[in-house]
Order: C-alpha cells, then sequence, then structure tokens
C-alpha cells in the first residue's frame, strides 16, 4: 500500500504544487478544494502520469459540513502519511471597514479547520507511529500589518499551535513530525483573489509554489518545525523578531501607505 497524503486548497498554488511533487514521489492523494472540476482534472492527469491513486473530496472548509466530510475521509484512511493544511485565503482593507462575514470565514478556515483536520489526522498517525503534519502559514504570522489583521493574526495563531503539538509530540516520543511551513509572496493565484497588485512587489521578492514545496518537504525530512523558504525571508523574520516594537509600526506604516491598504 503506497503512503497516502491529503491536501487542502489543492486546487491551485502552493497546493497544487505539493500535489504534484507527493504524486511524483509515488505517493496516492485525496485533493480537497471547493472547485470540483479542477480537482477531477487534477487528479486525472496525476494517475496517467505517476500511476498512483488521487481521491477528491470537493468540500468548502469554511463549513461545518465541509470540515466534517473531510474528517471522515481522514478516519478512514489507514495509510495517511502526511496532512497539508494549506487552504486559506487573504483580503485587503482596514478591519472596521471589511465585511465581518469574511474576516470569520478567514477565522474559521486557518484556524478551526486546521485544527479539526489535525486533530483527526494526529489520532492515527500517534497509534501507527508515523506520519506528518505540514500547516501553511506565513512570514506574516511574524509581526502585524494595517489592512491584514485577521491574516496575521491567524498564521499566528498556526505559528503557536504548531509548536505546541510540537512540544507534545516529542514528550510523548512520537515519531509523528509536523512543521509550520512560512513562505512570503509566492507566485500563485493568492494574491490575485486578495486583490493586490503583483507590480508593488518587487520581482525579486517573489518565490514559485514549487520552490516553496521543496523547501518544506525538505524541511520536514530534517524534522524542521518552522520553515521559512528564502533567504531574503529568513532574513525579514529575524529582523522582526529581534527589531524593537517601537520601530514596528513606523514600518507598517510605510506598507500600508505604499500598497494602498485602506
Amino acid at each position: 500500500m503506497k503512503p497516502l497524503a491529503l491536501i487542502t486548497g489543492a486546487s491551485s498554488g502552493i497546493g497544487a504544487a505539493f500535489a504534484w511533487e507527493l504524486a511524483r514521489r509515488g505517493n496516492d492523494l485525496i485533493l480537497v478544494a471547493r472547485r470540483k472540476d479542477r480537482l477531477d482534472e487534477l487528479a486525472r492527469s496525476m494517475e496517467q502520469m505517476f500511476g498512483i491513486a488521487a481521491g477528491i473530496v470537493a468540500a468548502d472548509l469554511a463549513t461545518e459540513e465541509g470540515i466534517v466530510s473531510v474528517e471522515q475521509r481522514i478516519a478512514a484512511a489507514e495509510n495517511l502519511e502526511l496532512l497539508v493544511n494549506n487552504a486559506g485565503f487573504g483580503t485587503r482593507g482596514l478591519f472596521f471597514h471589511a465585511d465581518v462575514a469574511g474576516q470569520d470565514q478567514m477565522h474559521r478556515l486557518h484556524i478551526l479547520t486546521t485544527l479539526r483536520l489535525t486533530h483527526a489526522a494526529l489520532e492515527g498517525m500517534v497509534r501507527r507511529g508515523k506520519g506528518g503534519v505540514i500547516n501553511v502559514s506565513s512570514v506574516a504570522a511574524f509581526w502585524q500589518s494595517p489592512g491584514s489583521v485577521s491574516y496575521c493574526a491567524t498564521k499566528c495563531w498556526m505559528n503557536s499551535f504548531t509548536e505546541g503539538l510540537a512540544l507534545e509530540l516529542k514528550g510523548a516520543g512520537s515519531a509523528v513530525k509536523i512543521q509550520a511551513l512560512c513562505p512570503g509572496y509566492t507566485r500563485s493565484g493568492f494574491h490575485d483573489a486578495a486583490g493586490w497588485d503583483r507590480k508593488l512587489i518587487a520581482d525579486s521578492s517573489w518565490m514559485s509554489a514549487e520552490e516553496v514545496v521543496s523547501a518544506s518537504l525538505a524541511g520536514l525530512e530534517r524534522g524542521k518545525l518552522v520553515v521559512v523558504p528564502g533567504w531574503r525571508y529568513r532574513l525579514v523574520v529575524f529582523l522582526m523578531k529581534h527589531a524593537p516594537r517601537w520601530l514596528l509600526g513606523p514600518i507598517a506604516a510605510r506598507q500600508q501607505k505604499r500598497l494602498g491598504r485602506g
């Protein structure tokens, strides 16, 4: 029986890049996203190209029904060796002007869905003594940015949650690995969906989804808890962690003005 990987947000971007790379490595897949037509197309292509089995779950993971449908697939998968919690989205605009329904959906997707699916996966992985979970976070988890308050906050929670689980797994003597993947600007549909103008970001700041996935899987093999792909972003995170708090406010304000987040 081949190892099985379940990937949320698998229809495009980083999620699709994970799916292609894991299929190339010989993993069977369960692809989760809202767009059934896109999932069907990806699954057929990967099965034909790599000779693996690719199932799909078309689900909105910001809903209880969607979460339960994926929990059930996880519970039935005795060969599940990797869960990639990648589903997510960002928004533009100040929190107090934003549609609260969208903010609520973001918290449900980034926090509650990650919590529920990770719990469902770890139950079997810990019992079997192998497996891994990758929570796709962001460099935004390391600071706050006006215009992205909920996004930064939910990704900060994701990092904290992942670090706490790592302590528990280590204390329990489990071989299961867990990772917070924290990419910076990545070429995908994410920023387009959020209404960002890519031209406002220097070309050198962008990474490909494939580069991000390669760094993540290499880090998982080494048991690295927090993976920040790209030396530029590792430097940024280091500076943000150690910069005086009084300095971060003016930096965030300049960023807000430059990106036009009002």
